[in-house]
């Protein structure tokens, strides 16, 4: 059995986030103010300097620790094991729905839409109105 851990590679953290993110690499690059070449390279590298690295942890969104500690087989477990039903009772998949939370409030969304319309109305009855004084 090899107990050796194997070198972490920084560069493939990175894409593998940003692929998981939906980020493409021009995205990335014009986010941390480089060339899409210059991505490419660092996500070719296997070191990274911290200074890059806290750049573009800040635009994807996670620590840079996370992209040093990134790895496959986490996500894989996560994923397996949030979405793996292997009772015949479905209680698994009820309990991983129980603890969905949404990240937005629908409540807040659908005041901001009624706030809209309401000025929307407001606009077009100050439009109106002129239109009528001007006749």
């Amino acid at each position: 059995m090899n107990t050796a851990t194997k070198p972490k590679h920084i560069g493939r953290n990175i894409s593998r986030i940003r692929e998981l993110r939906g980020m493409k690499q021009e995205a990335l690059a014009i986010a941390i103010g480089v060339s899409q070449q210059s991505v490419s390279n660092i996500e070719g590298s296997e070191i990274v300097d911290e200074e890059k690295l806290n750049a573009i942890a800040e635009v994807l969104g996670v620590s840079p620790e996370a992209i040093k500690n990134y790895s496959d087989e986490a996500v894989f477990n996560i994923i397996g094991n949030t979405y793996h039903n292997t009772s015949s009772d479905n209680s698994t998949l009820i309990a991983s729905s129980m603890n969905f939370q949404p990240t937005f409030n629908t409540v807040e969304k659908i005041v901001e839409l009624y706030e809209r319309l309401v000025q929307a109305e407001k606009d077009k009855v100050e439009y109106l109105e002129k239109l009528l004084k001007g006749k």
